[in-house]
Formats: structure tokens, C-alpha cells, sequence
């Protein structure tokens, strides 16, 4: 299926970490140049690593307009998943130094803000801006829990990137969490009462 592209002022924003036990949640926007498309542009989800790797390099070599920001752990644990998530798209469209005509969100929840602009249900499959925002987060979120496995290695990171695989979760039982574990998420928060009962 052919992406929309849309007019040069669009900016397309999508996140990358909701799920994950463990590191923050990222979200990217980005105003894509009609004049300088980029071949390959997916949905995150359905390319290979490399892929997403190659693609992000383009993106950020080819947008009019690119940020990725965050929202910690802390602030994961604070706000909750859902209100930390529209933060750090806040930021990311906050962060790319020039105001855009109209924002389109992937999903069905907007942060309040003065921008303009509608969510699009699985828009990483069919807006390019939208599918470029998802590539910029999980390749930007990818590389963040990486350098957090070199730190942590007991935990696997770099192979499951902080979802709660049966790897990771046996690791959180061995060895307890680690100041990048969501504490507010249910896995984590059973892993330490049981570690307070002894």
C-alpha cells in the first residue's frame, strides 16, 4: 500500500515503549520534504533492524523536520504509561523548531496542546510521516536499551529491549530490579513486594 504524504507543514508522531517492564517511553515527530521522499518507509513493526537502522538515517538526513524526545521512568511511574506517552510526544513536536500546520498522531489519544490536530488508527502503515515518527522512536529506543544492557547484563536487554519475555522475567525473579524496571508495572511490583516479605 502506497503512504499518504501529505502537505510539507504535516508532522506525524508515534512512540515507541509503551509495553515494555523496563526504559522509557519515546516518541518521535517528523515533517517529511514531498520533494525529497524516502524509499522504503514502513511501518517499524514490519522491517528488519537493519532496515530501521538504514531508514532513520535517511530520515533524519531527508525530513524538514525531525525530534525525538522522552519520557523517563520516573515519569512512567508517576503519571502512569498513558499520560507519560502524550508527554513525550509534547516534547517531540515542542522540540522541532518549527511550528507544523497540522499534527497527526498514531493512535487514538492526542496530548492537550495548541497544535492542530487528529489521530490516525495504525497510522505507521499508512502515513509517511507517521511511519517515519515510529522508525525515529524504536530505532532511537532501541539504541538507549543497548548502552542500558551494557550496565545491566543480567537482564538481557539487548535481546528483548525490555518487554516482559520469559527471559526477562526470570532474570527480574534472580536478581531483583534495576533502577530502568517501571516499578508501577504489575511484573516488577510483584518481583519487589515478594522481595520485601524475607
Amino acid at each position: 500500500m502506497d503512504l499518504h504524504w501529505g502537505p510539507l507543514g504535516l508532522c506525524g508522531v508515534d512512540e515507541a515503549g509503551r509495553g515494555p517492564l523496563a526504559g522509557p517511553v519515546v516518541a518521535a515527530a517528523v515533517m517529511l520534504d514531498p520533494e525529497r521522499p524516502i524509499d522504503g518507509l514502513r511501518d517499524s513493526k514490519k522491517l528488519s533492524a537493519a532496515a530501521r537502522e538504514r531508514l532513520a538515517d535517511a530520515i533524519r538526513e531527508h525530513a524538514a523536520a525531525w525530534c525525538v524526545a522522552e519520557a523517563s521512568v520516573a515519569e512512567i511511574d508517576r503519571l502512569n504509561i498513558l499520560n507519560a506517552t502524550l508527554l513525550a510526544m509534547e516534547r517531540a513536536v515542542a522540540g522541532l523548531g518549527r511550528a507544523p500546520d497540522d499534527v497527526w498522531v498514531d493512535g487514538n489519544r492526542c496530548p492537550k496542546w495548541a497544535w492542530r490536530s487528529q489521530t490516525v488508527i495504525k497510522g505507521d502503515r499508512t502515513v509517511a510521516a507517521i511511519a517515519a515518527a515510529s522508525i525515529l522512536a524504536k530505532t532511537a529506543r532501541d539504541s538507549f536499551m543497548r548502552r542500558v544492557h551494557e550496565d545491566y547484563p543480567a537482564y538481557g536487554f539487548a535481546a528483548h529491549m525490555g518487554y516482559g519475555t520469559a527471559m526477562h522475567l526470570a532474570a527480574l525473579k534472580a536478581h531483583g530490579a534495576c533502577p530502568h524496571h517501571r516499578r508501577s508495572f504489575a511484573p516488577v511490583k510483584v518481583v519487589l513486594d515478594q522481595s520485601t516479605l524475607f
